[in-house]
Order: structure tokens, then C-alpha cells, then sequence
């Protein structure tokens, strides 16, 4: 990526996150680290409270890169077939054909993941992975672009099913929407009758737009000093008492692919140390599983996270 081509991502970047703010008003932070989970081929899972606008943001995301959007609403009775689709027998010809199920989108909004058995949620494990779905010995590519969006209620745990380490690991980011600021809440109501603010928003790029960005993103030039500071950071997340499974290697490399786009984002041409810093939170957050003693002692992610990075020093690189 050269400097031209770095203003152009930037100013494309802002102009995707206005396009979408259309519909989640106030929330630029939250937009932002999720469009740069989709140009990082990656997957997000927001933890929230009912009502903050997890769905909306699916759709909007979706409508601005003029791609398709699915909706699967997680039930303990949900089967894996309901999710990737099943194989029907069509009368006409008299021969079974596989009917793809709502997984086959550009956007795929996993509403309430935890709510559904383990061997239902395990029918994502491939296709957030590999982009395809196998069925009969078949593969079927669902994209690209393709993006899960998941969510969870932190609030209402009965009827839940904690999703294992391996499914959490495949979610590059995890984050939350929250409540708006009252500004942001005034303008809401001020649009009550607007049931349906995603529909206002209008396509910008196209969904091979998207490809080439991600592409350009991986372009981007990440020093060894920084890709050993993130080397650094695993390994201490792993060394910590307090940390039962620190950071994966498959999150350290989704950790670097992020930075690229974030870098990007700003304009840059590479990757500081600061883009790492940025986007510890969103990345670590559901990877460091707490020892169950550290956590009736008290400890937190937050807190953990908070004491790597004070005790891994950052690279001084010249010039940046």
C-alpha cells in the first residue's frame, strides 16, 4: 500500500462508518470496529443489554455494501440444518438438492448465539473458519464478503449455553453498542416514527468493493519490533496465574490483521504500536479465559488485559 492509496482507504473508511451511523446514531466507535472487523475477514460478537440496535447494525452494514443480510434467531430447539441448510427432494426431477439455509449471506446476524445447544452452535465452526459450508460431502462458499454478527445477553444467563473457547476464538472482535448519549437519544425520538432506520441507508460500495479493500488492508507494512510485541503480549497473557487460556495463535495473526485495517483506517501505511493498543480490548476480551479462582478473587478481563500492557513494554520504532 502506497501513501495515495492509504488517504483513499481512510477518507472510504469514514465515509462507510457515516453511511451506517445513519442508522445507529451516535455510536462511531462501535461502527468503526466493526467495519474493520469485515475488512479484516472477520467476525463480531456483541455482548449486550436488549435494545441497543445489535440487529440494525447488521442491517445497515449489509445495505451499505449492498450485500445480503441474514437473521437467525438462536432457541435451544434451533438444529444445525436450520442454520446451513438441508438437503430436499425435488419433485420434479425426482432428485435430492441442497436447499442453503439463512448462513448464505453477506451479513449473517447470529441473534442470541448462546441460547442454542452446542451442537447447534458448533454449525458455525466451519463456515466461520473456511467461508463454506459441507453438506453430503459437498462444500458450498457462502461468500465473500462474509461476516458473522453475533450476540448475547450479559443480563439473562437461564437457558444458556456459554460458548466454548473455540467458537469464542473464531470472533475477531467482541464489543458492545450501549445505550446513546442523551443528544444521540434526543435525535431518535425526534425520528420515532422511522421504525426501521436501516432501511434509509443507502448502498455505497459493492460487495467486490469490499474484497479489494481487505486486500489493500493486507498490504499494509507491520514491522517485526510490533509483530514481536504482539508475540510479546500472547505470551504474557499465557504466563499470568490469573489467566486459565491466554491469547491463541490464531488470535495473535486475526490480532494483526486487524491492526493492518486500523492502520489503514488512519490513513498509515503501517502498523505502530498505538493500533495495538487500540484495539486490545475488542480482541483479547473474550480470549483470556479467567481461572475460576482468579475470578472469585475478583479479577477481571478488563483488569488483566490492563496489566499486560503495563508490564510489556512497546517497540520504539524510529520515525513513527
Amino acid at each position: 500500500m502506497n501513501n495515495e492509496q492509504a488517504a483513499w482507504f481512510a477518507e472510504t473508511f469514514e465515509r462507510l462508518a457515516s453511511n451506517v451511523e445513519i442508522a445507529i446514531v451516535g455510536k462511531r466507535a462501535s461502527i468503526r470496529l466493526a467495519l474493520t472487523c469485515l475488512l479484516s475477514d472477520g467476525h463480531l460478537l456483541l455482548e449486550d443489554v436488549p435494545g441497543t440496535g445489535k440487529t440494525m447494525l447488521a442491517k445497515a452494514i449489509a445495505n451499505t455494501v449492498h450485500g445480503s443480510h441474514g437473521r437467525i434467531q438462536f432457541t435451544p430447539d434451533l438444529l444445525p440444518s436450520d442454520v446451513t441448510g438441508t438437503t430436499v427432494l425435488d419433485q420434479r426431477t425426482n432428485e435430492f438438492e441442497f436447499r442453503p439455509g439463512p448462513v448464505f449471506a453477506t451479513i449473517l446476524l447470529a441473534d442470541e448465539i448462546n441460547r442454542a445447544s452446542p451442537k447447534t452452535q458448533s454449525a458455525l465452526l466451519e463456515v466461520m473458519e473456511e467461508g463454506r459450508v459441507t453438506h453430503d460431502g459437498h462444500s458450498y462458499p457462502v461468500g465473500p464478503p462474509f461476516m458473522v454478527i453475533a450476540t448475547q445477553n450479559p443480563i439473562e444467563q437461564a437457558g444458556t449455553y456459554r460458548l466454548p473457547e473455540a467458537q469464542l476464538d473464531r470472533f475477531l472482535m467482541k464489543t458492545a453498542l450501549g445505550y446513546p448519549d442523551r443528544d444521540s437519544t434526543v435525535r431518535l425520538l425526534a425520528d420515532a416514527a422511522n421504525r426501521n432506520r436501516s432501511d434509509s441507508v443507502p448502498p455505497l460500495i459493492s460487495a467486490n468493493a469490499v474484497i479489494e479493500m481487505a486486500a489493500l488492508a493486507a498490504t499494509v507494512h507491520v514491522d517485526e519490533a510490533v509483530l514481536g510485541y504482539v508475540a510479546d503480549i500472547a505470551e504474557a497473557s499465557r504466563r499470568l496465574d490469573d489467566t486459565k487460556i491466554g491469547l491463541s495463535t490464531r488470535g495473535c495473526l486475526s490480532y494483526v490483521r486487524a491492526a493492518k485495517t486500523w492502520a489503514a483506517a488512519a490513513g498509515r501505511v503501517f502498523v505502530t504500536p498505538d493500533d495495538i493498543k487500540d484495539l486490545a480490548t475488542a480482541v483479547l476480551s473474550h480470549r483470556l479465559i479467567l481461572e475460576p479462582e482468579a475470578e472469585f478473587s475478583g479479577a477481571t478481563v478488563g483488569g488483566v488485559i490492563a496489566h499486560i500492557f503495563s508490564h510489556v513494554a512497546p517497540p520504539q520504532m524510529s520515525g513513527v
